[in-house]
């Protein structure tokens, strides 16, 4: 639970190291975006996703948080679409490598989101026993991590439309806006809840947010690159 104390050392530690690698993403797209003047996204940007994502929503299920697993239990199914996508682009893409690119995401899939319905579940019969007004307000906070969960599955299912669209791996511009307000919600939840890992794995992401931002509105170029 958010705020259990009593977790093993050793998943704290596989926590965190998940945090880093999805955080790492967006400085490793940072960096490269400083290089070239531009916002761009480079394709290891999808690969940390993947990996960071799966640790991290495994995190979420072995802690019963409910916002962790919501976070990263569906956009493993666009991150690895992206990299479908990549792999196409660059002559990569066998059958047999696609067949199992997309078993794998369906399966991890389907776990998460069975284990998202179980740990609701669980957090519901925490609230039961709390008092009423201190439930509310637990249950208010939730709600804000779910409307900044469900800004963060919006950005990504923009890109994925686009991505399907255009065939290959693009981020329009309206994601980096979008993803702005949803760390800023995600965020204030965890803290909140005292989800350290995954409030400060979200609030890492908010400077480099607002690089992009400046890059695709005010820097040189009008769009954004894969």
């Amino acid at each position: 639970m958010g705020t259990d104390n009593s977790i093993h050392p050793g998943i704290t530690v596989f926590g965190i190291v998940g945090m880093l690698i999805f955080s790492s993403r967006f400085y490793v797209q940072w960096l490269i975006s400083e290089y070239h003047g531009k916002s761009v996204v480079p394709p290891i940007f999808w690969y940390l996703s993947s990996l960071g994502s799966i640790m991290l929503m495994a995190f979420g299920i072995l802690t019963q948080s409910p916002l962790g697993v919501l976070n990263h239990c569906i956009n493993i199914v666009i991150y690895i679409r992206n990299i479908v996508h990549i792999w196409r682009e660059k002559g990569f893409l066998t059958p047999a490598r696609s067949k199992a690119l997309h078993i794998g995401m369906g399966i991890i899939a389907l776990v998460g989101v069975t284990f998202l319905f179980r740990t609701w579940f669980l957090e519901w019969e925490v609230q039961q026993e709390k008092p009423k007004e201190e439930a509310l307000v637990e249950w208010g906070w939730l709600l804000v991590g779910v409307i900044g969960t469900g800004l963060f599955g919006l950005r990504m299912i923009v890109q994925w439309v686009v991505t399907e669209k255009q065939k290959k791996s693009v981020v329009p511009n309206i994601f980096w806006v979008i993803s702005v307000v949803a760390a800023l919600l995600s965020t204030s939840a965890f803290v909140h809840r005292a989800e350290w890992i995954y409030a400060v794995g979200s609030g890492l992401t908010l400077l480099i947010y607002s690089r992009n931002i400046w890059f695709v509105y005010w820097g040189t170029p009008d769009e954004v690159e894969d």
